[in-house]
């Protein structure tokens, strides 16, 4: 079965929900799919403790503010009630179970194919996030290993840890806060990182970072990062001794740089410089129920966290899809002025300091009105 439609937007996370908003306000019809059966489904099987690290005020989808009961960093089932909310209030109606295999030009429309279906559309808004797919390393001997081995996806509480040794391969956000997770809870943590850590608070003297950032925004690159370095090393400080390596980069030259997002502090380094969260380098192999460390030290665990990440990797549903991409794998730009990819959007894929959330919205505006000027006819 062929379904025609205006513009197919792909994703019901926060992305493709801010799309359906905008493009529902401006009356351009569109169909919004999602492979789960939520909106936000990420966010459904994120950890339980997990919280917004970005103000309320900079976190909310157009056209609806959160709650004024909402505290300022919503916690995950706010959220998701928040964008359950958001789509009745919009007149948003995913269709789900709809996992998307290919997407290819042909004619003068894209067709869009899933398990089920087949679409037809002017335009496609690709807004399936930065963390689709898990990325999970292969490690020497990991195989011989016989205590519980997860990714951090399925990782839910500390219940099942409590008294016992885990380890957390990896100290982006997730492996920070689930260490703090796992000690509050009556675990051991051992976190092991491979290379440099940036590290900023959360809040600083009261104030949000994220307000800080959009603030430090304005000014000069230089500026910027000099600033943000300065702040770091007075609320951080040198934590060379506890076993991380400090980053040559200011977070925000980091983030500029390489795209990769400074870990955001709420307790673990507080647990660090307690010794209660324990920092060892590089794995080099797995034993049966230990791991040896590149630094000749070995450790026995009970079980092992892999916080290794996500991949965007769009390029899954594009034939020759590489070449839609940047340098750090995700989507060049939100559209295309190429004519093979005239009516192509990529929304969600951005990872700017002062916060994804808040991107979004800024970028489906953008979308939005791109849409709306490419859908109203020319005057002759």
């Amino acid at each position: 079965m062929e379904t025609t439609t205006n513009t197919l937007i792909i994703g019901a996370g926060p992305a493709g929900m801010a799309i359906a908003g905008r493009l529902g306000k401006m009356g351009i019809p569109y169909l919004l799919l999602e492979k789960s059966a939520h909106v936000g489904h990420t966010w459904f099987a994120h950890y339980d403790r997990l919280c917004l690290h970005t103000t309320k005020e900079h976190s909310n989808l157009p056209h609806l503010e959160f709650p004024e009961h909402y505290p300022t960093y919503v916690p995950r089932l706010d959220l998701i009630a928040y964008w359950e909310d958001y789509i009745q209030k919009m007149g948003i109606e995913p269709l789900f179970g709809q996992e998307v295999k290919h997407i290819r030009r042909v004619d003068d429309a894209w067709e869009t194919t899933t398990a089920t279906n087949k679409f037809r559309s002017q335009r496609v808004v690709v807004a399936t996030g930065y963390n689709r797919i898990p990325c999970l390393p292969n490690w020497p001997g990991q195989e011989r290993f016989q205590g519980t081995f997860i990714h951090s996806k399925d990782y839910r509480n500390a219940l099942p840890y409590k008294g016992k040794k885990v380890l957390l391969i990896g100290m982006g956000n997730t492996g920070a806060e689930l260490a703090l997770d796992l000690y509050e809870h009556g675990a051991f943590p051992t976190i092991s990182v491979r290379s440099p850590v940036n590290i900023i608070l959360r809040d600083v003297l009261g104030r949000p970072a994220q307000r800080t950032a959009i603030m430090l925004s304005k000014l000069p690159d230089w500026a910027y990062d000099f600033i943000a370095k300065a702040v770091q090393k007075r609320t951080i400080g040198n934590l060379t001794k506890y076993g991380l390596q400090a980053s040559p980069y200011a977070p925000s030259e980091q983030l500029r740089r390489f795209g990769k997002v400074p870990v955001i502090d709420i307790g673990t380094v507080d647990l660090i410089k307690r010794k209660k969260v324990k920092i060892l380098p590089d794995i080099e192999s797995f034993q049966e129920n230990s791991v040896r460390f590149t630094n000749g030290a070995t450790e026995t665990f009970d079980a092992v966290i892999a916080c290794t990440g996500y991949r965007a990797q769009v390029e899954d549903f594009f034939e020759n899809g590489q070449a839609l991409l940047n340098e750090r794998s995700y989507p060049r730009s939100l559209w295309f002025e190429e004519p093979e990819y005239e009516g192509l959007y990529f929304c969600g894929f951005s990872i700017p300091l002062s916060g994804i959330l808040r991107n979004i919205k800024i970028d489906s505006a953008l979308i939005a009105e791109h849409i709306l000027q490419e859908s109203e006819p020319v005057a002759v």
